[in-house]
Order: C-alpha cells, then structure tokens, then sequence
C-alpha cells in the first residue's frame, strides 16, 4: 500500500486508514458515532457503522436487518462470511443492492451520512454501503396558514422535499410530469427540484428557466425565495416576477397550466413561474365555489387592488388641487374635519401611513396571540389620540383605514408588499402635481408592466393584447364547464391531460 493510493478521494480496502480519514473530517461533531463489530468465523473481520445520530434512526437490530438484506447471502449466517465472499457479492449484484447505495469515495461517505444514512464500511473491502433509515421527525402536514380556505383541500406543504413530491404525484399521476433535480452550494449542498408538464409548458419559457437555475448551483441555497433573484427578470421592479405557495392544489394546477414549480429542500414553499399580474389576483378557492360567486370576489378584488394603491393620493390630490370636483356638502365636511390641523393633507397622509406601516409590522413580528390585538388596540388609540392632537384630520384616518382593509384583501402577500411600496410615489406626486401627477405616475406604472417580462413572457399576459379566450378566466370566471375541456396542447392528449385552470 503506497502513500499515493491513501490519498485518493477513492475508499481504501484498509478499514483503519478509512476509518481514522472520517474521524478527521467529522471530529468535533457530537452527533456522529462509529460503531465497530465484528463478524466472520472467529470474529475475525472488523467492520465500522458510522452514522449521525440527528438524522438517523440507529440500532443494532436495524443494522442486522440491513445486513441480512444483502443480495446472494440473505439466508447465510455472518459467522461464515468472509471479506472475499462480500467483494464478490458487491462486484455482482452492485446494480441490485435496494435499499442500499454503493459508496465508493470519501465523498460519497459523507454525504450519505449527512442525508441520514448509515454507512457500513468493511475490512479488506474498498466500498461502503449506504443504508436509508427512518429520517428526524417532521412537521406533520396540516392546513397552510397563509392560504386558508373554505372550500377545498387542506392539505400543505411541509418542509420535507420527498414527501411534498408525494403529495404533488398523487395529485398529477401523469409520465408527462417530470422532476428534474439539481444541488447548490459546496457546503449546504441543497437539493433542488423543479417540476414541469411535459407537452404543455413552453420550450423556449423551459429552456431560459434552465439556464437561469444552473448558474445557482455556486451559491448557498436554504429557501425556495433564494432563487428569486435568479429567475426574476428585473430585481428592481417592484412589481413580483414570481409566486409562492403552501397549497398542493394551487402548484398542481399550475403545473396542469404550463408552469415550472420549484421546490428547495428543508423550504415548505413552492415557487411557481413565470407570474403574471392576474395570476397575484387569484386564489385556489374560486375554482372550488359557484362561478357567480368566484366573479363577485373577483371584482370586490380588482376594486381592493385600486383603493390599495391610490385612495390616499386621490384624497390629496382632490383636497388640495381640485376641490370643485368634490360634491359641496362632503367638501364642506371635510374643511368642517380639518379645522386647526396645521399639516397639509400629505403630512397628515404621511405621518398615519407611517404609523399603520408600523402597526402592521408590529403586529406580524409580535407573537401570534398577542400580535392582532396590539395592531387593533394600537390602531384605535394612534388614531384617537392623533385626531385629538389634532395632527390628522377624521377623514384622513378613515382614508388610511379604508386603504389598509383593501390591501388585507390581496391575496398575496407579495402583491399586497408591492401596493404598499407604490402608493408613498403616487402621494408624492399627487401632493406636488395633483391630477396631473397621478397621470403621470399611473401612464409610468402602465409603462413599466407592458415593458416587464417573466422568463420572457409579458407580465400583462391575458390582459392585452386582447383575447377573448383569455378573458373567459379574469375578471370574471365562466363555468369550469366551458373552459377545462379545452386542452391547451394536443401532445398532452396522448395522456389523457385536459387544460386545467390556472
């Protein structure tokens, strides 16, 4: 044995000399233990388990059972197995070794332990095995608390990669479904899976997201939301390229659609892209209820979405520009409310965005059982006491309060965070333009989405251009009737797929 066969990355058949390299690279980690038995005629043979305690389920009947596993030798007593009787097991039958892995480098070692395994070295033998055992415990699925619903499933995703695979196979049982997996970063090495619908997602949309993903695996990845970055078209929109969800239902019909999901291991979200601005208006349950229904939701929707984004620099903009547009006896009120408030009406906008801003805040960082109710008590006595100080005027803080209720009714939070951003510009140029700078504000917003694309694809897609197909699912959703028999892609078909809703 040279010094120059011990320094490859490859096992050697010395078990000492392997043993003493893993017990360096895993010195100082408390919770990876090697065990050492013998078997063999005489015990004669020495063998090594090693294996990390906080991700493994180790015992020594599991390691008896796993043995007894092996192929050729399930029913022959260890007492008679020699190290030549294993090398030529593992040389034949290395392509039928389920449920273990044949290791045969270092690396290939550590890995395997650091994903739970136990690892089996053997005297005389140059490979190792892998055997799976039962993972750490895992939150157990339950209903996704950021998209509740009424109606539909309740199932969510957890952090475990293999088992959110499991619910998303169970939903499209389809070969045209593929996962295709990759791993990033040297030291977390993140296991990283996108799924598409073969035949139904675009080529060029698959083929853009590919390039884009690959050039993540340098980087350390511990979210899905890490990924942003990569795959949005432009970081510095304010307007989300990409969507997330906990619902199963919401990302299997956005596979049945033409999407790419993305799911991260140890990461309950899954992204799903490309994202259009109608797909933020959307949820899950309104392909669960009556499609009159689901259309009256849509729209009380559309109108939160426009409150959201200009109710307080409308009110500016009125108030200090353009008072002849506003009726005589509401004008009358509003002068009556602002009586001895020494701030214009954008400080007065100013100064309550701020504070409900923060309120808000408060209340998502606080704990949850006191979180909601320092936001409400803190909203009624921030708002009392600023109509007493006579820093805002009524009016205003109903404005402020109308414009938070609307942003609640986002469905998601992305959108919601984007509404939020947007609206300190309009009030700024209504406060110095008026109706003129809301225009101008609004035909820049309207530039900027028709010039933003999501992994090429228009941002505006279904809005315009104008489709009369596209608008059967907008702001008015017909019948699933009349649109779920219509499938998207005839390749599809030879698999019995049928355009779902998006």
């Amino acid at each position: 044995m040279t010094t120059d066969s011990r320094t490859t990355k490859a096992l050697h058949d010395d078990i000492t000399f392997n043993r003493e390299k893993l017990e360096g690279v895993f010195s100082r980690c408390g919770d990876v233990h090697f065990q050492q038995w013998n078997y063999g005629d005489g015990f004669a043979f020495q063998a090594v388990s090693v294996y990390c305690s906080s991700l493994a389920d180790y015992s020594s009947h599991l390691l008896q059972r796993a043995l007894e596993k092996i192929p050729g030798y399930e029913n022959e007593d260890w007492n008679s197995m020699t190290p030549e009787k294993l090398r030529r097991c593992l040389q034949v039958n290395n392509a039928s070794l389920q449920p273990f892995s044949l290791l045969e480098s270092f690396e290939n070692v550590y890995e395997s332990v650091m994903h739970g395994f136990i690892v089996i070295l053997f005297d005389q033998v140059n490979q190792a095995l892998g055997f799976p055992t039962e993972s750490a415990a895992r939150r157990q699925i339950t209903e996704p608390v950021n998209e509740p619903a009424v109606h539909g499933p309740r199932e969510g995703t957890t952090e475990d990669l293999s088992l959110n695979l499991t619910l998303l196979r169970s939903r499209i049982r389809n070969p045209a479904f593929k996962f295709e997996f990759l791993q990033s970063g040297a030291v977390t090495k993140s296991a990283i899976c996108f799924g598409y619908l073969d035949g139904v997602v675009n080529p060029d949309v698959l083929a853009e997201f590919r390039r884009r993903v690959e050039s993540i695996t340098d980087y350390e990845v511990l979210e899905t939301s890490y990924i942003d970055d990569w795959i949005q078209e432009s970081t510095l929109s304010p307007f989300p390229q990409v969507r997330y969800t906990e619902r199963t239902d919401t990302a299997a019909a956005a596979v049945l659609d033409g999407k790419i999901i993305v799911l991260v291991e140890n990461s309950p979200m899954i992204m799903i892209c490309p994202a259009f601005l109608v797909d933020f208006m959307g949820t899950a349950e309104d392909y669960y209820v009556r499609s009159i229904f689901s259309s009256f939701i849509r729209m009380l929707r559309l109108l939160a979405f426009i409150i959201a984004l200009t109710l307080p620099s409308l009110y500016i903009a009125l108030s200090t520009f353009h008072p002849e547009l506003i009726p005589t006896v509401l004008l009358l009120a509003i002068v009556d409310s602002r009586e001895g408030i020494p701030f214009p009406a954008f400080f007065e906008a100013l100064v309550m965005e701020a504070s409900f801003e923060l309120l808000r805040e408060a209340g998502i960082r606080l704990p949850r059982t006191v979180g909601s109710a320092v936001s409400i008590v803190g909203a009624l006595v921030i708002g009392q006491a600023a109509i007493m100080a006579k820093i805002a005027s009524p009016i205003m803080v109903i404005v402020v309060a109308l414009t938070g209720i609307a942003s609640f009714a986002i469905p998601h939070y992305d959108l919601a965070i984007s509404l939020r951003l947007l609206r300190f510009p309009y009030m700024i140029a209504a406060s110095l333009l008026g109706g003129y700078g809301l225009m101008v504000v609004f035909l820049l917003t309207l530039l900027h989405l028709t010039s933003l694309h999501s992994l090429g694809e228009p941002y505006l897609t279904s809005i315009a251009p104008f489709k009369p197909r596209d608008w059967r699912d907008l702001f008015i959703r017909v019948p699933l009737k009349v649109f779920l028999r219509s499938p998207r892609n005839r390749k599809l078909l030879r698999f019995g797929g049928r355009r779902p809703h998006p």
